[in-house]
């Protein structure tokens, strides 16, 4: 065999099926080899005492490019992902200027992509009122899928869906065989709550989460499966918060709707409480959930009732942070860095088999949207995207260890169990303690055509 350009020796990797201690060996970018490998190499590395994971795909961030860079870019945002061990993106049509929500503008954020992310990235483009007659053009310049809010944005060029826009637009997604990933809030609900609130001078952190009840989230996903059952467009719910919408979400499952979830790290390792006590830096929407309603969602992560893990990394300069009134502060967490630790994390706490942590956070967004094997898994073929983490290091974060535009973030002084050692992709390093390598350029991705998915039957 020709010499390999790496060889990973010693370490235990974390396959979909279990973990076991073999080599790895990487040729051109690709893993051209696993096991007990005699070929020479030009680069070793020793990963004795580490465990290797494929590199995490987190589906859901929110970039700011083009137009908004100083809230957070491709090139600073895809460092940060990289010290997290996150590989492969996909950047939310939302905050740039102009949204995401046109062919043009399409090409446009690739174009910047591709001259600025680390790391390899794919792009969502947008369902608003009026623009269904761009869904076609953006699905043909390889949209990952198309996302829609069900409650008001915060963007006006980005405006939520009424029924007769998500009816609409998810017949057509249905015919292009998309994916549509809904923000599901009802919005009329969660309007009236907070104009009630805001009338009376109630803007505190209770009155903020009390306007986003567990039932807007509830009454809006059950609203869009019905939708979905009638039009046959497959749905990807985004950042779940609470037992009840996933517990409809699987009742759609298993009447055949094509329907995916996620929640958020967040979610399942802060709750109300915390956010009581952090303040705005905890705010976002759906807001943290009470202590008992966080341990309910867990569960379902337990039984493997929710199919992925993402960050929802929605940063802002901290002065978007620094208000008094809650409904005023921009609601978004900064936590891109730290989904694949908290993961392991969550795994570690409740015992459960790290091949669980490839699926939330790999194979699982791999294969719901169209990657898989390329991306995704530890398989002879697969691009050789790895996390290497030292499990038994802690990590503690601080404002001097975070990579994101602004350094601060919801997880600042929280101790994860695990450290990320190194970051591979494609076979170059990137990330290795503690410093960023900016001499990667990504690529962007497109899609095979959806396939349906029930993560229940893979798990």
């Amino acid at each position: 065999m020709d010499t390999l350009d790496f060889i990973i020796e010693n370490g235990d990797i974390v396959f979909e099926d279990g973990v076991k201690k073999a080599a790895l060996g990487i040729k051109d970018g690709v893993i051209c080899d696993i096991g007990d490998i005699h070929s020479s190499a030009r680069n070793r590395i020793d990963a004795s005492g580490k465990t290797i994971f494929p590199g995490m795909i987190d589906v859901h961030v929110h970039f700011n490019e083009p137009g908004n860079e100083e809230w957070e870019g491709f090139k600073t945002g895809s460092a940060m992902l990289a010290a997290g061990g996150i590989t492969t993106f996909f950047d939310m049509p939302l905050n740039g200027s102009p949204s995401t929500i046109t062919a043009n503008a399409v090409v446009e954020k690739a174009q910047l992509g591709k001259q600025k992310s680390l790391i390899d990235f794919g792009l969502w483009g947008g369902l608003v009122p009026g623009n269904e007659c761009e869904l076609e053009d953006m699905a043909k310049e390889g949209v990952i899928g198309f996302k829609a809010f069900l409650s008001p944005s915060g963007n006006d060029e980005f405006e939520a869906c009424d029924d007769d826009t998500l009816l609409r637009g998810m017949d057509a997604i249905a015919q292009l065989h998309k994916v549509l990933a809904l923000h599901a809030e009802s919005g009329p609900l969660t309007t009236f709550l907070q104009h009630k609130k805001m009338r009376n001078g109630l803007t505190s952190i209770d009155d903020y989460a009390a306007s986003r009840p567990i039932e807007a989230e509830a009454e809006a996903v059950a609203r869009a499966l019905y939708f979905a059952k009638q039009t046959g467009c497959s749905l990807h719910f985004v950042h779940i918060s609470s037992s009840e919408a996933v517990n409809l979400i699987q009742n759609a499952k298993k009447q055949g709707v094509d329907v995916t979830l996620e929640t958020c790290p967040h979610y399942l390792i802060y709750s109300h409480e915390d956010f009581r006590r952090l303040g705005s830096v905890a705010k976002c929407a759906p807001p943290l959930r009470k202590q008992r309603d966080k341990e309910k969602l867990i569960k379902h992560l337990l039984k493997n009732e929710i199919d992925l893990i993402s960050s929802d990394h929605s940063p802002c300069p901290w002065e978007y942070k620094e208000q008094d009134n809650m409904f005023k502060v921009w609601g978004g967490i900064s936590g891109g860095q730290f989904s694949l630790l908290s993961a392991i994390e969550l795994a570690k706490n409740y015992q459960i088999p790290l091949e669980s942590v490839v699926k939330w956070t790999a194979s699982h967004p791999a294969k719901r949207f169209g990657l898989y094997p390329k991306k995704g898994a530890i398989q002879i073929g697969s691009d050789a995207d790895l996390a290497i983490v030292a499990m038994n290091t802690p990590f503690f974060v601080s404002k001097e260890n975070l990579f994101a535009k602004h350094p601060y973030s919801l997880y600042e002084n929280h101790t994860f169990p695990c450290t990320i050692d190194t970051t591979m992709q494609k076979g170059n390093i990137i990330y290795q303690n503690g410093e960023i390598s900016y001499h990667t350029k990504g690529n962007c991705l497109k899609p095979a055509v959806n396939q349906m998915f029930y993560a229940n039957k893979s798990c």
